[in-house]
């Protein structure tokens, strides 16, 4: 930062202070303020300020007006531009689309409650920079609410567009489906179901995540609480054929959606191709059959086999000897846990004075032993007046062992299109959506839990939240070199002596994690403490005396912050 005089064709010269950045390679200029109207004593106090000089009695010292954090924002912001977000919210700029973007930024930088929200946006509490960069300070809550309902109303455009950027014909399109709760009991969307957050007693919803073969979301869709993941798949397809006019894509799902029964009524009308598991009791009824044999995995651990009983379709069986062993020993420990439960009730049955009888109470005490350890089918137990005896299901405890580690990948692709190998390796990447599901859930974008009341403002929330995580999906994958991220994971897959066995890190992020610094020497951080430096890098109003106009300056950025940005592809000045 300094400086400059411009001539002006005889006249009084002009007096700028300038900034010069590096952008594509190039040394460039912008200008900050004219200060043109400054005596000149202050002019060059000012100059000798900015050169390092110290300001003595005879100068007037600079004051520092307001700084606030300023580099989290421009990179988040930076990254959304870069990215042609204000394009794929709405063609027309609109306050709904400003606001939109705000909110969008401000759920990766501080996620919170758009009351929150709108106060951290406020010129007097404002906590960054966000708010002044997108000329949004003086809005309300209510303001974003409406914001809120334009957004859902921009959802099939908005999916739409992503779905020509990231999906094409015979692509890959990975789904699946979480849930989280409510708070409240207002919303129409709210039911009891399964909680996969175990919020017990909390009314919750299920919402499912598209995205394409690398886990970067392309569309969400909200259902009602107690909605099967199956009964979802329905909602998809139509959106991918009628919608999104793919007719040829692979569907990727896990065991519980992609059911015999959606596969027949809701993909093969519409010929798409799809790959998934079976479950558990179609397991047992192919080793009983002796479809599926130990001997399979003697040399590898996956074989392809086939069984009339699902005529047309590729099996790959696959056996995990580490998931096998893994199972065997929570098995183990699950009996013998809940063996020490029941002889701890038994004890009290025939403790003096017989603290417990009667077959109800008994019995009572024993279900909710079987039911926390879940092992009931594994025992019979009689409970009399005075007493219980239990003895272990054996067979029934060999059947399932035989089973350990086990998995059968179902699929209808061609050879031609993927082999056996890569058909694992496909269902494997439904672990990218599980991805996207923890940081949306969790403490990076904190999409629960949610106190909307009308069905179409959740919507509108988890829709903001995946707009987010499509953000920060990018973001990430830009700063690899800066955080413990994997910069070349094809060159671990490459390693892998089989798509079954556990996956494996290149060689350049285990030496990045053993030294946490990276190729160059570079200290590796997490991605959120990235951000956290980032937003050290302030943006400050100066002044040089009472009345003096004031002057915006960014500090310079640190070796590490000038390396985000530039990985990140952005200026730190917006």
């Amino acid at each position: 930062m300094h400086v400059e005089t411009v001539p002006n064709r005889g006249r009084r010269p002009t007096i700028l202070l300038r900034e010069s950045y590096r952008e594509g390679g190039k040394v460039k200029k912008r200008t900050l303020a004219n200060l043109t109207d400054w005596p000149p004593d202050r002019i060059e106090a000012f100059r000798y300020f900015l050169r390092g000089g110290v300001v003595g009695a005879a100068l007037v010292e600079p004051e520092i007006v307001r700084s606030l954090p300023h580099g989290h924002v421009a990179a988040v912001l930076g990254t959304m531009y870069s990215l042609g977000f204000p394009a794929l919210l709405g063609t027309k700029a609109s306050r709904e689309r400003t606001l939109c973007m705000a909110m969008i930024a401000a759920r990766i930088l501080r996620p919170g409650s758009k009351l929150a929200t709108s106060n951290g946006y406020a010129n007097a509490t404002a906590t960054d920079t966000l708010s002044a960069v997108l000329d949004v300070e003086d809005v309300d809550v209510d303001e974003l609410y409406a914001s809120l309902d334009w957004l859902l109303g921009m959802q099939r455009h908005i999916e739409e567009k992503l779905a020509r950027r990231h999906l094409g014909e015979r692509c890959l399109v990975l789904y699946d489906l979480t849930s989280t709760w409510l708070e409240g009991r207002m919303c129409p969307l709210g039911k009891l179901g399964y909680s996969r957050d175990g919020k017990k007693g909390k009314l919750q919803i299920e919402f499912g995540v598209v995205t394409d073969c690398d886990g970067r979301p392309v569309a969400v869709e909200v259902f009602e609480g107690n909605t099967s993941d199956a009964r979802t798949v329905a909602t998809q397809v139509d959106k991918l054929r009628r919608r999104f006019k793919l007719d040829r894509v692979v569907v990727v799902g896990d065991r519980g959606m992609l059911t015999d029964a959606r596969i027949r009524e809701d993909l093969a009308p519409h010929g798409l191709e799809w790959v998934t598991a079976l479950r558990a009791p179609a397991l047992k009824k192919l080793l009983k059959k002796g479809v599926l044999q130990l001997s399979l995995f003697d040399k590898l651990d996956l074989a392809e086999i086939q069984s009339p009983d699902f005529p047309g379709e590729r099996l790959v069986a696959c056996r995990n000897p580490l998931l096998a062993r893994e199972r065997a020993r929570k098995r183990a420990e699950l009996l013998a846990a809940t063996e020490r439960e029941l002889q701890q009730i038994a004890s009290q049955t025939v403790h003096a004075g017989g603290k417990l009888r009667g077959t109800a109470t008994i019995g009572i005490r024993v279900g909710a032993v079987l039911g926390r350890f879940k092992m009931k089918k594994h025992f019979d137990v009689a409970v009399t007046e005075t007493g219980l005896t239990w003895s272990r299901r054996e067979e029934d405890i060999a059947k399932e062992a035989a089973l350990d580690g086990m998995y059968v990948v179902r699929s209808n692709v061609a050879t031609d299109h993927l082999d056996a190998e890569a058909v694992v390796t496909t269902y494997k990447r439904l672990a990218q959506v599980e991805r996207a599901f923890r940081t949306m859930k969790t403490v990076d974008l904190e999409v629960r839990p949610i106190h909307h009341r009308l069905a179409d403002r959740v919507r509108a929330h988890v829709l903001l939240c995946m707009l987010a995580y499509y953000v920060e999906w990018e973001m990430r994958r830009r700063l690899r070199p800066l955080t413990f991220t994997d910069e070349h994971p094809e060159e671990g897959a490459a390693e892998r002596t089989s798509p079954v066995a556990p996956a494996v890190r290149s060689k350049a992020a285990r030496s990045k994690a053993a030294g946490r610094v990276n190729a160059v020497g570079e200290p590796a951080r997490a991605f959120r403490s990235v951000l956290d430096d980032l937003a050290t890098l302030t943006r400050n109003r100066v002044r040089t005396g009472p009345g003096a106009p004031e002057v915006e300056i960014l500090a310079t950025p640190t070796p590490l912050q000038a390396r985000a940005f530039e990985l990140l592809r952005v200026p730190p000045r917006l």
